[in-house]
């Protein structure tokens, strides 16, 4: 193995990546990371250290949307300039996986936070933090990015029923990894480790003020990222993360720390709600009617199994919710780039029609 290939895979540099970028390659160009994404301009992360690194103008004009420019944790391809540690990106390479959510406001567009990770913590502290339904849409949005999910339980030392509120999530989300620590007392953090592999990529997500910067100040042994006391009141946090950014690990392994998210709508979650609610979706397949929305049909396994108890109606009306807005952004998203291909459309008759006027007045 070359010393560039150790050095990219520390970076999170896999097979996966190669082929797009060997006709790059032999063109003379480098690939890169993007570790910070600002307003005009991203830190990347190359074989030569840091460089500031802009985006060239063809990949701006060719790009149909904001989410496929540049985001932290892409590998791009980039000329770049030593001597003044500069770069621009020309290519985004095919993402491994990535993590989005829909932009919010009223406008149905993608919003990617994160990409080419291979684990996601999702991060509930125990106070005022603590929601099931919020959980639940975490995990829809990480299992439908390809991403495996680990729960974190922050904040063990308020001893806020700890033991009752790690076995409610496990009820809600029985495949996955459930971990209670203190990132203030340094307790758990040691077993995070496992996850957090040589060359691997994680994310922490959750909402503001349950201690995602503090967890990833302990796993790394010193105070890099600002950290800020929740209001007693109502545990709500101040967004100390103001950006998402890509640190490289002393011991391995990368991590992603993100601002908290006040709202968190779906994107693209057909298939992270299914997996997420696996169990009701079992107990479905048992419907009489193969159509059945499990709301009002005679014979509906899903209804059967609210009224005796086997899934609670907290769970049951979240699971509908999550379905029926997964469902209304697909039509809008598909309403959109209709308008837009027919606006694409107008606008190409009308050049060509700009342009035999100017041929006309030559």
């Amino acid at each position: 193995m070359t010393r560039e290939y150790a050095v990219l895979e520390k970076m999170g540099w896999q097979p996966f990546f190669e082929k797009e970028f060997g006709p790059f390659q032999e063109k003379g160009l480098d690939v890169a990371r993007v570790s910070v994404e600002n307003k005009n301009f991203f830190t990347v992360y190359t074989l030569y250290g840091e460089y500031l690194a802009e985006t060239s103008g063809k990949l701006r004009y060719e790009a149909t949307s904001a989410a496929e420019l540049p985001k932290v944790g892409d590998w791009v391809v980039v000329s770049l300039f030593p001597n003044e540690q500069k770069a621009i990106i020309h290519h985004v390479l095919a993402r491994k996986s990535k993590l989005s959510r829909k932009n919010p406001g009223k406008e149905t567009v993608e919003q990617v936070i994160a990409t080419n990770l291979d684990v996601v913590f999702i991060v509930q502290s125990l106070d005022h933090n603590f929601n099931l339904r919020r959980l639940e849409r975490y995990l829809a949005m990480v299992s439908e990015g390809n991403i495996k999910p680990v729960v974190l339980l922050n904040k063990t030392d308020l001893g806020n029923e700890v033991e009752e509120k790690v076995n409610s999530v496990k009820r809600v989300a029985s495949q996955v990894v459930v971990r209670s620590i203190s990132a203030k007392i340094n307790y758990g953090i040691e077993e995070l480790k496992e996850f957090i592999k040589d060359g691997e990529t994680c994310a922490l997500i959750g909402s503001s003020g349950v201690g995602k910067s503090s967890i990833i100040n302990r796993l790394i042994g010193a105070d890099i990222l600002a950290v800020n006391e929740t209001r007693a009141q109502d545990s709500r946090g101040r967004h100390t993360t103001t950006r998402r950014e890509l640190i490289v690990l002393p011991n391995g392994g990368l991590l992603i720390d993100t601002p908290g998210m006040r709202e968190l709508h779906l994107w693209e979650a057909n298939e992270g709600v299914d997996e997420v609610f696996d169990d009701i979706e079992n107990i479905a397949s048992r419907c009489y009617f193969s159509d059945c929305t499990h709301t009002n049909e005679i014979k509906c396994a899903v209804l059967e199994a609210v009224q005796n108890g086997e899934i609670s109606p907290e769970r049951y009306q979240s699971y509908l919710k999550l379905e029926q807005e997964a469902i209304y952004l697909a039509s809008s998203y598909l309403e959109r780039r209709r308008n837009e291909k027919k606006a694409g459309r107008n606008f190409k008759k009308l050049k060509q029609e700009f342009q035999k006027t100017k041929l006309h007045f030559k």
